[in-house]
C-alpha cells in the first residue's frame, strides 16, 4: 500500500477530487492548510518576509498497482502551469488497520475510512 499525499491549490479540489472518484479511488482525506510559495523577489529578501496562500492537502491511500495512475491524474488535473500549483508525494505504509473493525488492509482491499 501506498499513501499519496498532495498539496494542490484549493479551487482545483474537487476537479481532482471528481477525476480520482471517476478513476476509481474509494476515498480521500482533505484538509485546509496555507503554502509558502518562495518568490524570490527584491522586498522578501530585503525584508525576510513570507507569503503564505490557502492550499489543501489531498491524501490517498491506494494499491502499488495504483499509484502511477492516481499521481498522473492528479498532476493533470491541479496543473495551471504557474508557480504554486504544489507537490506530490509518495510514501509507503508499513501497516494500515481500520480503526472501526480492526483489521489490516493489503493492497487488494479497498481502503475507505
Amino acid at each position: 500500500m501506498k499513501k499519496i499525499e498532495a498539496i494542490i491549490r484549493h479551487f482545483r479540489l474537487e476537479e481532482v477530487a471528481a477525476a480520482l472518484v471517476q478513476l476509481g479511488v474509494p476515498g480521500m482525506t482533505v484538509a485546509d492548510v496555507r503554502g509558502n510559495v518562495h518568490r524570490r523577489s527584491a522586498d522578501n529578501l530585503a525584508n525576510g518576509s513570507a507569503e503564505f496562500l490557502p492550499k489543501v492537502v489531498l491524501e490517498v491511500i491506494v494499491p502499488v498497482e495504483q499509484v502511477r495512475p492516481v499521481v498522473d491524474t492528479i498532476q493533470r488535473v491541479a496543473r495551471t502551469g504557474q508557480t504554486g500549483d504544489g507537490k506530490i508525494m509518495v510514501s509507503d505504509l508499513i501497516e494500515v488497520i481500520r480503526v472501526r473493525t480492526g483489521e489490516k488492509l493489503d493492497s487488494t482491499l479497498a481502503v475507505s475510512a
